[in-house]
């Protein structure tokens, strides 16, 4: 998903086009999880971007979204861009820890 959202919409209040641009993009990362995984992979990322503009866009987290969706709001933005592209991705393997140091603390 690379977007342009507008903010600011003559049928709605922004609080409430706010929360429908989060429900919108709350499909997209639901719908891209369901997709069929490929071969050899175990889950889907997601890259994420987000600015007040293309040109100005940072890579976030995709657990940050909502918290900069709702600085875009607050800053009262017209407009912001966002990006959301989905990858595979393969687990890594945590590091066990040896029992002899665990049982000695």
């Amino acid at each position: 998903m690379k977007k342009t959202f507008l903010l600011s919409d003559a049928a709605n209040t922004t609080t409430r086009r706010v929360e429908a641009i989060k429900g919108d993009i709350s499909k997209y990362i639901k719908r891209e999880r369901r997709k069929k995984l490929p071969e050899g992979f175990d889950f889907w990322d997601f890259n994420c971007s987000f600015g007040d503009s293309v040109d100005e866009m940072k890579e976030i987290h995709s657990a940050e979204i909502t918290k900069f969706i709702d600085d875009a709001a607050s800053r009262n933005l017209e407009k912001f861009y966002i990006e959301i592209l989905a990858t595979a991705r393969k687990r890594s393997k945590k590091a066990k820890i040896d029992d002899s140091e665990s049982t000695n603390k």
